[in-house]
């Protein structure tokens, strides 16, 4: 974490400290973290569906605590844990459909991410993974197990406290729309973004009226970049595939729009675009001025497409040695090294959701 970070902690620890020093765990910032959407964002919820979207084997997480898969898709931590180790969590909020969301381990938070949801309800389906809606159904039941656990009136203090956290889009672009004649055919990027921001705006305003007032949302990363869509679609491109990344960045304005709006209409909420394209963009076009040699291929595998365990497995061919030269780990996920960058950019971002 750079010097910046620091310090803007130290500002508000001991009066973090004086709300929260009651919590489960006193040296924590905010009591829980709560968090929904996808692969960037899942720790396990996939390790329990029957989807070909589970990253519960080796070599992923060979590089986490134990050097165990835990589903989460990296070599080791996720910037979200990073960013809980932060903001003071000695453990992780566990991924619900998991034994270990149970009992005190409520206490900090659940994840009901998915690997390959999205915004996009119908492709979130087919994909069998767990839609936006459903995992906003599980955090119903979460609230009432929280109550069950800490009392009704401590539950409602961490879900009004705790921070928020959505991360969602990529899949929608990657995994549906552009692959989909159905819908690229029939919408421009521009009308599918504005669709899904549409459904952005119902979801936060559906948490909203579940209790929760600190969200934090990550943008879509220059989803031109990824060697997924460098493999793919690139054939007639040098670099980045440019249409990709202009298309991300007006979802990205459509979002931060939004996200305006809803604060408007919203009393007491607030609500952080977190900004991924913009460090995710400058780590991959100047690798080494953060450490890194590898920027255009994964760690894992052949580094070309592998995001399920036909591509990318413990008998994959060409699986990098050393994870902290490469910015990406597999074919669309960064690794743990440029994880922490872009951990450090969203405690930088999201300072206003825990002051």
């Amino acid at each position: 974490m750079n010097i910046f970070s620091r310090r803007a902690l130290l500002l508000i620890f001991s009066f973090a400290l004086l709300r929260f020093g009651n919590g489960q765990d006193s040296t924590a910032l905010v009591p829980g973290i709560i968090t929904f959407g996808d692969s960037a964002v899942d720790v396990g919820n996939n390790d329990y569906l029957a989807t070909i979207f589970k990253a519960n084997y080796p070599p992923y997480g060979r590089d986490f605590i134990n050097h165990q898969p835990t589903g989460r898709f990296c070599n080791g931590k996720l910037a979200t844990d990073i960013t809980a180790e932060t903001l003071g969590f000695k453990t992780y909020a566990p991924a619900y459909l998991s034994p270990q969301a149970s009992g005190k381990n409520l206490l900090i938070g659940a994840n009901f991410a998915s690997a390959a949801s999205g915004y996009d309800e119908k492709a979130a389906i087919l994909n069998h993974a767990i839609p936006l809606s459903q995992q906003l159904e599980y955090y119903k039941e979460y609230q009432t197990k929280l109550t069950k656990v800490a009392g009704s009136k401590k539950a409602a203090s961490i879900i009004k406290d705790s921070i928020y956290i959505l991360s969602a889009g990529n899949s929608d672009f990657l995994q549906n729309y552009y692959v989909n004649p159905f819908i690229n055919k029939v919408y421009t990027p521009d009308q599918y973004g504005s669709y899904l921001v549409g459904v952005f705006s119902s979801f936060v305003k559906d948490l909203y009226g579940l209790g929760a007032r600190k969200l934090g949302v990550t943008s879509l990363p220059p989803l031109g970049c990824l060697p997924l869509a460098i493999t793919l679609f690139g054939f007639k491109e040098n670099g980045c595939v440019s249409r990709f990344n202009t298309d991300a960045q007006g979802f990205n304005r459509k979002i931060n729009s939004a996200a305006t709006n809803l604060q408007k209409q919203l009393p007491g909420l607030k609500i952080v675009i977190f900004d991924i394209f913009k460090p995710l963009y400058d780590v991959i076009h100047s690798p080494s001025k953060y450490g890194f040699v590898e920027a255009r291929r994964g760690c894992c595998g052949t580094g070309t497409v592998e995001t399920t365990s036909l591509l990318c497995n413990p008998k994959s061919p060409g699986t990098c040695p050393n994870a902290t030269q490469y910015v990406f780990w597999d074919s669309v996920h960064p690794s743990e090294a440029a994880n922490q960058v872009l951990a450090d950019a969203l405690i930088l971002q999201g300072i206003a959701l825990i002051s």
